[in-house]
């Protein structure tokens, strides 16, 4: 038996080794130990390291500073094609900012239990997100004014909006 290599297998262990090299770094920098790079094509758009206690800003994640230099180098808030390469599992923060942006795939490295085990635990979010509100420790709460709407009618009358 003829053993092969999956196709993009050789990509993936370039990309992630740039994600986990940018993680050790910025650990050696004073930040999280966290790294990502976003790829189209099979070339870096971007990179983003955790700079969460660095810039005193909790969505500073990796995998969001690389998607908000990835969207300000392609000039598009769709990042439509690409591959989110990664150290660690996205948390729930980064997997919906992954989501909104349009990446086509992400690939990660250490998961969510790996983290866990130094510290950063995101167990209580998966679980909170499973949760109806009512029973969550914050208080999500709707407060509906007459004109609750009126962002939203008008976005719908204005003709020369971006549609995501």
């Amino acid at each position: 038996m003829i053993e092969t290599t999956p196709v993009g297998a050789a990509d993936d262990a370039r990309w992630l080794a740039r994600a986990i090299q940018l993680a050790v770094e910025n650990v050696a920098d004073g930040g999280g130990p966290f790294g990502a790079v976003i790829v189209r094509d099979g070339e870096l758009v971007a990179e983003g390291q955790n700079r969460v206690t660095a810039n005193l800003d909790p969505t500073a994640h990796a995998e969001v500073q690389a998607i908000r230099n990835a969207c300000q180098a392609i000039g598009d808030f769709s990042l439509a094609g690409c591959v989110l390469y990664t150290s660690c599992e996205p948390c729930p923060l980064c997997l919906s900012a992954s989501l909104w942006s349009r990446i086509d795939r992400v690939v990660y490295a250490g998961d969510r239990h790996d983290a866990a085990k130094v510290g950063f635990d995101d167990s209580a979010f998966y679980e909170l997100l499973e949760k109806p509100r009512s029973e969550w420790y914050m208080a999500v709460d709707e407060v509906r004014p007459v004109n609750a709407t009126a962002p939203f009618d008008a976005w719908d009358a204005n003709q020369s909006r971006t549609h995501y």
